[in-house]
């Protein structure tokens, strides 16, 4: 049983805590190292780090980050995919007290450009096959390339003096991750070591994970769920994260047979894909005990396939966001199928509420607004007022999103208040991808819809009302949009209106409409 406490944090804000906790995430692998030196921490292919050498790995690169004069509470920038040096730069960051910023490496010059330059990023870290979309920034002091060697370019010299002692306070930023934002230009949501280690300990419990657990990293290691969930919280049981480079079924499926993995985190669409393996009962997964799940509803069908393809397989909902530092709840053990349509009840240190539109609570049952308070959840957003005004009261978040809570303590996701698309647990603000298509001279107007899709939950639909004296087709929208945005947030269809978008009497597009008309084939 969590021995818990109410702990000022934040200025103001008083919350529910774990009384037994480490201070800081660099605590994590101290406790680590000592318990399992000798222990594998990472495996990525034929490359296994024991929690030795990783330590010996953190501090060099630590030591290379001081001797270029980054100090405490500066922001490197992270552009790496899923690789071991991934971890190694965040936990060597947070041994100097830095504030990593983990960029995705399907964002775009542009993106990549806005957040270095907000977060006001005096180095970063990159793999040279990204070197792409690494912009010239006078700010960027150091550079650091990972060249696709197991080390650093250059190698940190072992000549280089030790990396100074900082002792990082419990509410200091661990990282800053960028999410879409309902302005069109992403929002840095401030992780804290007080949020990560709760998050972390929350994950620990409702798995009843043991020491030596066995993860694999599935899921972008940039996400709040791959770093959090998976590698920090492999991190806290001194056990094993697998790393993938991507998610392909087949070679997904032999590595969690081979690794003897115990533990994932994914999004419902990697679990479907692995059913449709003809080859899934030839790999021995009786190893694998606990799927986790969230980003989008897992369907009954597959929760009913998964029992009876992998008896062993414990699934596990859980519902979070970036600014609750991943779970708030997540569903106990075993309940995926009698509970349906519950996303668990909260964690530990969550503190959720149901609120209606004058933003006063709601009986058990009825819907509302979910917001949610407690150690995981971020102070604010990095140097952006305008967006922390609206979106935080009282010290609790407003998640944007329509839920219940039932009498027995379980929440519910009805709909999202927010304009955003669910793509296989990627989040899409419609106006992000709007915003650069309305820059097109042919464009009239716009809109941006999800449609539905069976294995990712949906995909971009974009509606276009054009100049009729100015043609354009799919392939130029499709082309200013891959330009300025992420892969996955470029739209898969195209429909072109003749008429103008269907609008309300307040003059605002009708978008119920258009989303009706997005299960039609489109045109593009």
């Amino acid at each position: 049983m969590i021995a818990l406490r109410h702990e000022i944090h934040y200025g103001d804000r008083l919350m529910r805590c774990i009384v037994d906790r480490p201070k800081n995430v660099i605590a994590l692998l101290d406790d680590a190292v000592a318990r399992r030196p000798d222990g594998i921490a990472i495996v990525a292919g034929d490359r296994r780090i024991s929690y030795r050498a990783l330590a010996a790995e953190v501090e060099a690169i630590a030591a290379h980050f001081a001797a270029h004069g980054l100090v405490s509470g500066e922001r490197i920038g992270l552009l790496l995919g899923n690789r071991p040096e991934f971890l190694v730069t965040i936990l060597a960051a947070a041994r100097l007290g830095l504030i990593v910023v983990p960029m995705t490496v399907r964002q775009s010059l542009d993106e990549v450009s806005f957040m270095l330059t907000q977060c006001g990023a005096a180095a970063i870290v990159y793999d040279v096959a990204f070197a792409a979309i690494v912009p010239e920034l006078p700010a960027l002091r150091a550079r650091f390339v990972v060249d696709g060697a197991p080390a650093f370019h250059p190698v940190a010299a072992a000549d280089l003096p030790p990396a100074p002692v900082v002792d990082v306070a419990s509410e200091a930023p661990f990282c800053i991750l960028y999410t879409s934002g309902t302005t069109g230009r992403p929002k840095g949501a401030v992780l804290t070591h007080l949020g990560v280690l709760h998050s972390v300990l929350h994950y620990e419990d409702a798995f009843a994970f043991q020491e030596g657990e066995v993860g694999a990293l599935a899921v972008p290691a940039s996400h709040v769920t791959g770093l959090v969930a998976v590698l920090l919280t492999a991190l806290r049981v001194a056990g094993t994260a697998v790393i993938l480079e991507g998610f392909k079924a087949r070679s997904f499926l032999e590595t969690m047979a081979r690794e003897r993995v115990t533990f994932t985190l994914m999004v419902p669409a990697m679990y479907h894909l692995c059913l449709l393996d003809p080859e899934l009962g030839n790999f021995d997964l009786s190893s694998w005990k606990l799927g986790g799940f969230g980003g989008a509803p897992m369907p009954s069908a597959t929760i009913a396939r998964l029992a009876e393809a992998l008896p062993g397989l414990t699934l596990c909902n859980a519902y979070g966001a970036t600014e609750t530092t991943s779970p708030a709840t997540i569903l106990p053990r075993g309940q995926a199928a009698t509970r349906p349509g519950r996303v668990g009840k909260p964690g530990p240190c969550a503190d959720i509420v149901v609120v209606d539109a004058d933003g006063c609570e709601v009986p058990p049952g009825e819907r509302g607004e979910l917001l949610i308070a407690g150690p995981m959840t971020i102070p604010g957003y990095w140097d952006n007022p305008d967006a922390n005004r609206p979106s935080f009261v009282g010290g609790y978040w407003r998640s944007g999103d329509i839920g219940s809570i039932d009498a027995d303590g379980y929440v519910s996701i009805h709909d999202r208040m927010k304009d955003v698309i669910n793509r296989g647990g990627y989040k899409i603000y419609c106006i992000e991808v709007e915003n650069v298509i309305a820059q097109l001279p042919q464009v009239i107007e716009c809109a941006v819809t999800g449609y539905p899709d069976p294995v990712l939950g949906e995909r971009v639909q974009a509606f276009i009302h054009a100049d009729p004296a100015r043609p354009v087709s799919a392939e130029d929208l499709r082309a200013a949009c891959a330009a300025r945005l992420s892969d996955y947030k470029v739209p898969e269809r195209f429909t072109f209106l003749d008429a103008p978008m269907p609008r309300n009497a307040n003059g605002k597009i009708v978008k119920s409409a258009l989303r009706e008309a997005a299960t039609l084939p489109g045109l593009g």
